[in-house]
């Protein structure tokens, strides 16, 4: 039996996969989300999600397209690894993608690709009356030629809106490399900077998990003095978090133990410094605090 079904939970509480079922909206992801979609709804073209790894950028994609997935009006894609070699490549990807028939696409040219994209966009964002959206994630990975393809793309507009709606999500290098494109750099509609959860979103955060597996006991299973710990070390990142409270419920029934305190969370923290699995930036932050 899994451990989660022995706390009983109907499912894992702290699994790392981004089931958007399990995303807690902080304040700044649910700010982040909400300027996403009035923007593609206003069909202005671009916006940047930046956000140091484990900020829970992936989730919010997942989350966003979970949204677009409830509105006919909308035509989507997502790109979870953007490392296209060149501009030829990246865009044959996406007339694959949005199922754009391409005359010859095997041997097709860019500039017959553009033109084919040019015409797809037109029809779903005119004639159809669609909003056609692309979503990338880890943009920090986008090159120099697939910035100059989606700066190409995002000059196709009729006189009131952008007929390409575009989301790029990427980590914090990903601001250099854009600012440095001030053509492209310049049409970004909203910009927005992920930053890790305080106390309270941290504890909003393991409770909301908790919940959403199935927890229905009126007993708290992590003591705010654990919570605290927890907070302290991860930095409020919630990868970090979902992690450790992981190890922590398995650990809670290994040492068939009914609660998750200080001191436990501090043992899983020594393991891995012991161990040296753990991150020196962590350990830092640790010892200053």
């Amino acid at each position: 039996m899994s451990y989660f079904k022995v706390l009983g939970f109907s499912k894992e509480p702290f699994s790392t996969s981004p089931d958007p079922d399990f995303f807690y909206l902080s304040r700044e992801h649910e700010a982040a989300l909400a300027n996403i979609l009035i923007e593609l709804r206003l069909k202005r073209g671009l916006s940047v999600i930046l956000g140091d790894v484990g900020t829970g950028k992936t989730t919010l994609s997942r989350k966003l397209i979970k949204e677009l997935k409830d509105r006919d009006d909308f035509v989507f894609h997502i790109i979870l690894d953007p490392s296209f070699e060149s501009e030829e490549l990246f865009l044959s990807s996406l007339a694959k993608n949005f199922e754009i028939n391409i005359s010859n696409d095997a041997g097709a040219s860019i500039v017959i690709l553009r033109e084919g994209l040019e015409r797809f966009l037109f029809q779903k964002g005119v004639t159809e009356n669609k909003t056609v959206t692309l979503i990338i994630d880890e943009a920090q990975k986008l090159n120099v030629a697939s910035l100059e393809v989606l700066r190409v793309l995002l000059n196709y507009e009729t006189n009131e809106f952008k007929l390409l709606q575009l989301v790029l999500l990427g980590q914090l290098e990903l601001h250099s490399k854009i600012t440095e494109i001030a053509n492209f750099f310049d049409r970004i509609s909203f910009k927005f900077t992920l930053n890790p959860l305080d106390f309270d979103e941290t504890r909003e955060m393991i409770e909301f998990r908790l919940k959403q597996a199935g927890y229905a006991a009126n007993m708290h299973l992590f003591l705010d003095e654990a919570i605290k710990e927890i907070h302290q070390y991860s930095r409020g990142y919630p990868r970090r978090i979902t992690m450790l409270c992981h190890r922590a419920l398995k650990t809670l029934v290994l040492k068939n133990k009914f609660v998750v305190d200080a001191d436990l969370i501090r043992e899983l923290i020594d393991e891995d410094i012991k161990s040296g699995w753990h991150r020196k930036d962590l350990l830092l932050q640790k010892n200053s605090c």
